[in-house]
């Protein structure tokens, strides 16, 4: 199933708002057990979001104006 960017930037700020970096370190988590595992696709669903949320957390970005991401 795919996700949109958009959606994608808002699902990192609503997790970033209510856990901070517990999120950052759990998304962090799942994509090194899911690359082991080869589930290369998953993996790097949780990559992306591990990104988002580490520029969240580190306020390099503002979850209220959200990237465009092209």
């Amino acid at each position: 199933m795919a996700i949109s960017a958009h959606r994608l930037c808002r699902l990192a700020a609503r997790l970033a708002s209510e856990h901070g970096v517990l999120a950052r370190d759990y998304a962090r988590a799942a994509y090194l057990e899911l690359e082991a595992d080869g589930y290369t696709d998953h993996a790097n669903f949780w990559f992306a979001l591990a990104i988002l949320l580490d520029d969240l957390v580190a306020h390099r970005m503002d979850p209220e104006h959200l990237p465009t991401i092209h």
